[in-house]
């Protein structure tokens, strides 16, 4: 008979490398719940307490935080230890007053230390758009939100600006679109994918290739050129990133 239900625990030689979690010392670990990140792609609110930032000695410890609501994802407060946490998700520690955003590093993803009014916004990618009926456009976020642009005028609607691979800068307490970063050459970009999994620069060219993948070239604040696929390109600001980063990549 096969298996009912979501996985709840997987085999820790079979966890994504980026998990900051001892392979052979035990057999299992927590798998992600269903979520608005893939299980590739997020890390575990039980990993991120107990073993990357180190606030809960063991799995009861970090049971305890978040069913007494002191762990915050995005403004909202998660009491899930499988909860999935991603890429551009703002963690919150409420007792300790900390905050730290999710971003790409190169063996995955990583935790990096914001401030509080930093902590107070996130970035989103549109990853696909579609029109709904009265010309209304939807935008399908890369965090499984979906935002729906009403449009005034809908046989020409003004609010039509926003792209595929645009990014928006979002308030995590009210929801609303505070900021739209195009996507398009001269902007600053984080690459969030691939060998140079990481690493930030400006867009120098955008390259359709029919029949092939669109790839972008980055300019790395060193000078260094970096080709990648479009879909690993995430706008993060015009003449300075608007958020904080790890350092020069």
């Amino acid at each position: 008979m096969g298996r009912k239900g979501a996985k709840e625990r997987t085999k820790r030689e079979a966890s994504p490398v980026f998990w900051p979690i001892h392979r052979k010392e035990q057999v299992w670990a927590v798998h992600p719940s269903p979520g608005p990140h893939g299980s590739n792609e997020s890390l575990p609110l039980l990993v991120v307490l107990r073993d990357l930032l180190g606030y809960a000695e063991n799995r009861r410890e970090a049971e305890v935080m978040l069913t007494e609501g002191k762990i915050k994802v995005d403004g909202r407060v998660r009491a899930d230890e499988r909860f999935p946490v991603g890429l551009m998700d703002v963690v919150e520690i409420r007792d300790a007053n900390k905050y730290f955003r999710v971003l790409p590093s190169g063996k995955g993803l990583t935790l990096h230390p914001i401030s509080k009014e930093e902590g107070k916004f996130k970035l989103c990618r549109i990853e696909s758009k579609t029109t709904e009926k009265g010309g209304h456009a939807q935008l399908n976020l890369h965090d499984g939100r979906n935002l729906l642009i009403k449009a005034s005028e809908p046989l020409h609607p003004r609010e039509d600006a926003y792209k595929i691979h645009d990014a928006l800068r979002i308030d995590v307490s009210s929801q609303d679109v505070l900021d739209h970063l195009r996507f398009r050459e001269g902007v600053l970009a984080l690459v969030t994918g691939g060998k140079s999994r990481g690493r930030y620069g400006q867009i120098l060219d955008i390259e359709n290739r029919p029949g092939a993948f669109n790839t972008a070239i980055v300019r790395s604040p060193n000078g260094k050129e970096i080709r990648t696929v479009l879909d690993y390109i995430f706008p993060v600001g015009i003449d300075s990133p608007i958020i904080s980063l790890p350092g020069e990549a």
